[in-house]
């Protein structure tokens, strides 16, 4: 997964595409390191949706901006707008759902 290092590519990255995923996690955290993989296999089932992951602790403006309280944290756009959010404990299957939800209805 591609990382993005600043708010500047995130707005536009989150406001260009359909359907993104933001990944937002911090080195020290181990949670973050097992989750990272899971979300990005699934993500292959989703080559439509976009994905980026960024760090915490090297944009820390980031949870500010997006009111993101713990990592990790999985937020999914549509269109710009916020659709999905989980934070520390990311259930995959709902995940997937989710996803699978959004890609549907964006590809009738």
């Amino acid at each position: 997964m591609q990382s993005l290092h600043s708010i500047e590519e995130m707005d536009p990255f989150i406001q260009q595409e359909a359907i993104t995923l933001l990944y937002i996690s911090q080195p020290n955290c181990s949670v973050c390191h097992a989750l990272l993989p899971q979300v990005e296999e699934l993500l292959e089932d989703y080559p439509s949706i976009q994905a980026r992951h960024m760090d915490a602790s090297e944009v820390p403006e980031v949870a500010g901006s997006l009111s993101v309280m713990t990592v990790p944290a999985v937020l999914v756009f549509v269109e710009g707008k916020e659709m999905f959010r989980k934070a520390r404990f990311v259930p995959m299957g709902e995940l997937n759902q989710q996803l699978a939800k959004l890609n549907h209805f964006m590809n009738e």
